[in-house]
């Protein structure tokens, strides 16, 4: 069973920044969309950024755009969120995901196109 392990959250003063990771421990990882997600207390679970299983193309939520970064390495079947600027507003548990799907820009967001998902890490941010 292919698992998704985040690792890399904690607590970041304001203007900060944190580097996200997320190991698979499965094969074909290389054949999967990826995807971090959050989900603040008390909100639902939204998308954050994905990348196709190339890694050619890249999508953020309008959020983070310009501050967040997604990339992957194949040959280590990791993905890597890098956060930037941090804001208070970023704090959230983390969730690294994978979907066997074709990305568009509306299909990365959904939720239900993934069918694996780590634990989550946290993100908190101080202001």
């Amino acid at each position: 069973q292919v698992q998704l392990v985040e690792s890399g959250g904690g607590l970041v003063p304001a203007g900060g920044s944190l580097l996200l990771s997320c190991a698979s421990s499965g094969r074909a990882f290389n054949e999967y969309t990826m995807g971090w997600f959050r989900q603040a207390p008390g909100k639902e679970r939204e998308f954050v950024s994905a990348i196709s299983w190339s890694g050619s193309s890249t999508w953020h939520a309008d959020s983070v755009k310009g501050r967040f970064t997604i990339s992957r390495d194949n040959a280590k079947n990791t993905v890597y969120l890098q956060m930037d600027s941090l804001k208070p507003e970023d704090t959230a548990v983390y969730y690294c995901a994978g979907g066997h799907f074709i990305p568009t820009a509306i299909v990365v967001r959904e939720l239900d196109q993934y069918v694996m998902w780590g634990q989550g890490t946290q993100v908190t941010v101080s202001s």
